[in-house]
């Protein structure tokens, strides 16, 4: 049996591990955070395409141009990369993988995955990541730490602009759990209040969440 002071003393250094897990992928968002502002000066708006071709304008439909725009940044970061203080950027990613694109500062890599939001639009949950891949991933590399990027744009006839006022970076360890039962995917909002745990308490909550699949231990 544990003594109380055994106990004070596993509780203080998984307390201070913790902290310390926390308090590294903070510091990782914001750098991206950085890097982002930053492009928002080059990048405050783009053309999809001319009048000629769309002489009604965009619909205003996210999903139609959520790729696009994902090229259109990463590509961006990777031209501006010397202006931005940055080693490279790549985006030559299989479709499988959970990153779309690998910033690299300082020697460090940091995994991007970018989202869309359409600012004229309201707050939904959205499909995530699939609870499998993220575990998986997760689960066979401990220095793997995902940010996700999310951009406000507004959609203005053939224009597409970004809003610098709206821009969540988020890490999926401190996501409010909820998984989608139909398709096993994490659902959440863009802008949602974090909830820090560690990895360790990330994974058991993946695998006692997930429904339609057994995830190994």
């Amino acid at each position: 049996m544990h003594s109380g002071f055994q106990i004070s003393c596993y509780v203080i250094k998984n307390s201070i591990n913790m902290n310390v897990e926390v308090e590294k992928i903070l510091n990782e968002i914001e750098i991206i955070r950085d890097v982002y502002q930053k492009l928002f000066r080059f990048l405050p708006s783009f053309s999809v395409t001319d009048k000629s071709v769309l002489p009604y304008g965009l619909k205003p439909h996210t999903r139609s141009v959520s790729w696009l725009v994902e090229q259109v940044i990463t590509q961006q970061t990777k031209y501006r990369k010397d202006e931005m203080g940055l080693d490279n950027v790549d985006f030559d990613m299989p479709d499988t993988c959970l990153h779309d694109c690998e910033i690299i500062k300082n020697g460090t890599p940091y995994y991007i995955n970018i989202k869309v939001h359409n600012i004229g639009g309201k707050e939904n949950k959205n499909d995530i990541a699939a609870v499998e891949k993220l575990y998986m991933q997760y689960s066979a590399n401990p220095d793997y730490d995902l940010i996700y990027a999310c951009f406000g744009i507004r959609f203005q006839d053939i224009v597409i602009h970004f809003d610098p006022s709206y821009i969540q970076l988020f890490s999926p360890q401190f996501m409010p759990i909820y998984v989608n039962p139909r398709n096993d995917k994490i659902q959440a909002f863009y802008n949602h209040q974090p909830e820090y745990r560690t990895r360790q308490k990330f994974l058991q909550l993946l695998r006692d969440k997930s429904t339609s699949i057994k995830l190994p231990k």
